[in-house]
């Protein structure tokens, strides 16, 4: 079970649980698969509901590996996330909240 004060999400794929966190490991190999210039400007498309399928996915794998999940992005191509493509892209906005809120939020 995830624990949200931990930063952690639980993302169901193909029915079955997985925590999701975004620890620094996994926000460095976020920004490297993004090729973003900075994840301000990531959460920033989030925020102004600007994200693209890439976005989502990516953040969904780099979550997922700092979570303990050992598969990629080709992984997930094949399998249902969570109740589909817009639950998907609401547990990626909420792995960006979650590595961003303060302990105490």
């Amino acid at each position: 079970m995830a624990n949200p004060w931990a930063g952690e999400v639980e993302v169901l794929l193909d029915g079955q649980p997985h925590v999701a966190k975004l620890t620094l490991g996994a926000l460095a190999e976020l920004e490297a698969a993004l090729g973003a210039g900075s994840l301000v400007d990531l959460v920033e498309r989030f925020e102004a509901g600007r994200f693209s399928s890439r976005d989502v996915l990516a953040l969904l794998v780099a979550g997922l590996r700092g979570g303990g999940w050992t598969g990629g992005a080709e992984d997930l191509r094949t399998v249902e996330i969570g109740a589909g493509p817009v639950d998907a892209a609401r547990l990626a906005a909420e792995l960006l909240a979650r590595a961003f809120a303060s302990p105490a939020a």
